[in-house]
């Protein structure tokens, strides 16, 4: 049903990107072979084509000279998902077994987390200030669920996890167990004396995949958010219109509120955009003009109607899967959809001839947020909020469908040509 070539390319990227800094180091090699300059380390942001790298974050762009004077089209995503990261010093036994202690980032569904065969995967600081990314070969860990025979209400009364107590990951078997830094060392190949510093998460060791009888659907982790970062930053190679500035921004650290100095909520967005305005000469009041003549896509998956709890959507806002783009509303402010900013996102799939879809909350129930209205308010620009339907949000396995990725990237194409 997709269009298999592109979706191979998402698949490959879902199994290659276990981290928000894996997902940047996925891009950095493929903007590099598109011909995009690497300009993370350059003091002017001159390159034509470019991006810059920030930890979790990246930024790329096309903005030939002299052409900014209808303003930048931007599409923002975020390159994190909830999980489970290694504590600083995570060692713990318990009679033979050696334990990892874990913390929680952001809000996943934690059962989805249990009788999973889990990697782990992060970066080390090095002594000479080096960052080397690693990710486990194969599963090294496992957070187990306690037999029905131990908790017999389970089905009926529903599973209850605390936080703290029931999601260390059992990693070995052995009275004097390896420890965690030591297998770190070993993992990357340096000395242990050789690292300064380390983040490490688990992560789902099983790949992504096409499912369904008709491979419809596709099952991974991650999918929220990577699915968009894998439409925004194809859009932007593949795009054909070389006289439109356009930058896609992927932020780190959506998950747990964007503030941080990668996060949709820091300055990162807004040092890039003034500079590449510099670095054509304009000046700060010309860089305040051309944002107040800018367009963002905040492109953030959406919940797709769920097939045995219906009840949970607006019947009039029910997006289905492999049907379309969504627009995503709130009155709230918890999107950034208004009415001006919508028009030239629904040009644009007209253009494409892609189908749109509508979301908003039940009035009974509380609605998320994206760095749409994050990215507004810290730049001063219109934006609209919009995604691929999903299910399964925030699990550790997600799914949506095989061909809203395409209508996405596709919608992405044309908002970026105008």
């Amino acid at each position: 049903m997709s269009d298999s070539a592109p979706i191979a390319t998402l698949l490959a990227q879902l199994d290659a990107s276990p981290t928000a800094h894996h997902v940047v180091g996925w891009w950095r090699k493929n903007l590099t072979n598109a011909g995009f300059l690497d300009c993370s380390l350059l003091d002017t942001l001159s390159a034509e084509k470019g991006f810059v790298c920030r930890g979790g974050a990246i930024i790329a762009w096309r903005v030939p000279q002299e052409s900014l004077h209808n303003g930048f089209r931007i599409v923002g995503a975020h390159s994190d998902s909830p999980g489970l990261h290694i504590k600083p010093q995570p060692n713990k036994q318990h009679a033979n077994m050696s334990l990892l202690g874990v913390e929680v980032y952001g809000g996943p569904l934690l059962n989805s987390w249990l009788d999973r065969d889990l990697g782990i995967a992060g970066h080390v600081v090095l002594q000479d200030g080096s960052l080397q990314m690693f990710t486990s070969n194969s599963p090294v860990a496992r957070i187990s669920q306690l037999a029905i025979h131990l908790d017999r209400d389970v089905n009926d009364k529903g599973l209850v996890l605390d936080r703290h107590q029931h999601l260390n990951a059992l990693w070995l078997t052995s009275d004097g167990g390896q420890e965690f830094d030591q297998w770190l060392a070993k993992t990357c190949g340096v000395n242990k004396s050789d690292i300064r510093a380390s983040s490490a998460q688990l992560f789902d060791t099983q790949k992504a995949s096409l499912i369904g009888a008709d491979n419809s659907l596709i099952a991974s982790a991650r999918i929220d958010n990577q699915a968009s970062c894998w439409a925004a930053m194809t859009a932007l190679i593949e795009q054909s219109d070389t006289t439109s500035p356009s930058v896609v921004a992927l932020f780190d650290h959506e998950e747990v509120g964007s503030s941080s100095a990668t996060g949709a909520a820091g300055p990162l967005l807004e040092h890039v955009l003034e500079r590449l305005c510099f670095a054509t000469g304009l000046s700060r009041q010309d860089f305040i003009n051309v944002l107040a003549k800018s367009h963002c896509v905040s492109a953030d998956n959406a919940h797709a109607v769920h097939h045995n709890y219906p009840e949970r959507h607006d019947s009039n806002h029910s997006p289905l899967i492999n049907r379309g783009v969504v627009i995503k509303s709130n009155v709230g402010q918890r999107y950034a959809t208004s009415a001006t900013s919508i028009a030239p996102f629904i040009d644009a799939c007209a253009n494409a001839n892609v189908p749109i879809q509508h979301f908003a909350s039940r009035n009974n129930i509380a609605c998320g947020s994206t760095i749409g209205p994050i990215t507004a308010t810290r730049l001063g620009i219109d934006t609209i909020d919009v995604g691929i339907p999903q299910l399964s949000m925030h699990s550790a396995r997600e799914v949506c469908g095989s061909q809203d990725p395409i209508y996405l990237r596709d919608a992405l194409v044309a908002y970026l040509a105008r």
